[in-house]
C-alpha cells in the first residue's frame, strides 16, 4: 500500500516515516496488515539529510493546491498523515495564509480520499489550541467544548469535525490526533509560539543563549517526539468499531511547568556546558500561549494502548541520542 505524509518534510513527518519504514506494514483500507511500497513525503521543502530509503519519494509542492494533492492521492490501497500547517504564531499574522493551507488544504486531502471509493484511513493532525476560552478548565478532556482563541486552533477544530463528518458519511476512516507540545524540535526556532519549549532545552545544549518569551511558571502538556510520533501511528492502526463517533483523541502529555523543564535539562546535561537562559517576554506569545489548556485528560487515547513518557529526563536524552549523539 501507499502512504502519504504531508508536512513530511517536518520534524515530526520525518519521525513518522522513519517509524513507519521500520515497521513495514500498516492496516490497509479493509484494516488488515499491508506491505508499504510506497511512502510518499510531500511538503514545501527537505532537510539536506532527510529520510533515504528506497520505498520513500519526496515531492515538493502547495497543499492549497487541489490538482496537486489529488495527484498524490492516487491509489485505492492508500493511508494518509495529514500533518501540513501553518503553524499557531504564523496563523496569527496571516489569517488568510492559515486558512488556506488549514482548512482548504484539509478539504483538498478529505476530497482526494473520497474520491477513491475505499474508505482509506488518515490520522489529522490537530492540536489543544483547539481549546480556550473562559470558561476552559485548567485540564480538558475529548469531551470539553473547544472555543478556540487563535485562527491556528480554529482551523484544527474544524478539521476535526470534518474528520468526524467524512468518517460518519463513510467516505473516510478518520482518527484526529489531539497533540500537546511535541518537544525537543531539532534545528532553528519556528513560528510555533510553542517554539520556545524546545528552544529552553535545544540552545542550551548547543550552548547558546536561550530568551524565553514567558515566565518559568507558565505551564503547559508536553510530550517527546518518539511518543507522539508512536501515538500517531497507533491510532492510525487502531481497530475502527472501537474509536466510535467522535475520532479526536487528546495524546498523552506530561504537565510540566517551563522551570520544571529547566531543572530535567540540568539533570540530564551533566557535565555539558549548558548555555544561559534569559526570560525576555513576548506579550504577543504570552497572550497565545495563556489560551491554552494546561493539561490533558487523554484517557480515551490510553485505553487505545497509546504511550506515555515517563518524565521530562527521558524526553530529553531521546532528543539527545537522536539529534546530538547521532
Amino acid at each position: 500500500m501507499k502512504i502519504v505524509i504531508t508536512g513530511g518534510g517536518g520534524f515530526l513527518g520525518q519521525q513518522l516515516a522513519r517509524r513507519i519504514l521500520a515497521l513495514g506494514s500498516l492496516p490497509g483500507p479493509d484494516g488488515q496488515p499491508r506491505t508499504v511500497d510506497c511512502l510518499t513525503l510531500f511538503d514545501l521543502a527537505f532537510p539536506p539529510q532527510g529520510v533515504s530509503d528506497s520505498r520513500v519519494e519526496q515531492v515538493t509542492g502547495e497543499i492549497a493546491d487541489r490538482d496537486t494533492v489529488a495527484r498524490l492521492i492516487d491509489r485505492r490501497d492508500i493511508g494518509v498523515f495529514h500533518l501540513a500547517s501553518v503553524v499557531s504564531g504564523g496563523g496569527e499574522k496571516d489569517f488568510d495564509l492559515a486558512m488556506r493551507v488549514n482548512l482548504h488544504g484539509a478539504l483538498h486531502v478529505l476530497e482526494a480520499l473520497r474520491a477513491q471509493g475505499s474508505t482509506p484511513r488518515i490520522v489529522f493532525s490537530s492540536s489543544v489550541a483547539a481549546f480556550g476560552g473562559d470558561e476552559m478548565p485548567p485540564r480538558v478532556s475529548d469531551l470539553t467544548k473547544q472555543t478556540p482563541l487563535t485562527t491556528y486552533g480554529v482551523t484544527k477544530s474544524i478539521g476535526e469535525l470534518l474528520i468526524n463528518d467524512y468518517t460518519r458519511k463513510g467516505f473516510v476512516d478518520g482518527r484526529s490526533a489531539r497533540l500537546p507540545t511535541v518537544i525537543v524540535r531539532p534545528g532553528k526556532p519556528n513560528a510555533a509560539a510553542s517554539s520556545f519549549a524546545s528552544g529552553v532545552i535545544r540552545e542550551p545544549l548547543a550552548g547558546v543563549e536561550c530568551l524565553l518569551p514567558v515566565p518559568l511558571e507558565t505551564v503547559m502538556p508536553v510530550a517527546g517526539h518518539r511518543t507522539v510520533a508512536e501515538g500517531m501511528i497507533k491510532l492510525y492502526s487502531a481497530e475502527s468499531a472501537a474509536l466510535g463517533p467522535d475520532r479526536a483523541f487528546n495524546l498523552p502529555s506530561l504537565q510540566v511547568s517551563v522551570a520544571q523543564m529547566i531543572e530535567s535539562l540540568k539533570r540530564v546535561a551533566g557535565d555539558r556546558k549548558l548555555g544561559p537562559i534569559r526570560v525576555e517576554r513576548d506579550p504577543l506569545v504570552e497572550r497565545i500561549v495563556a489560551g491554552w489548556p494546561t493539561a490533558t485528560d487523554a484517557s480515551r487515547a490510553l485505553k487505545l494502548g497509546l504511550p506515555v513518557d515517563t518524565d521530562v529526563d527521558g524526553i530529553i536524552r531521546a532528543y539527545i541520542e537522536d539529534f546530538l549523539d547521532r
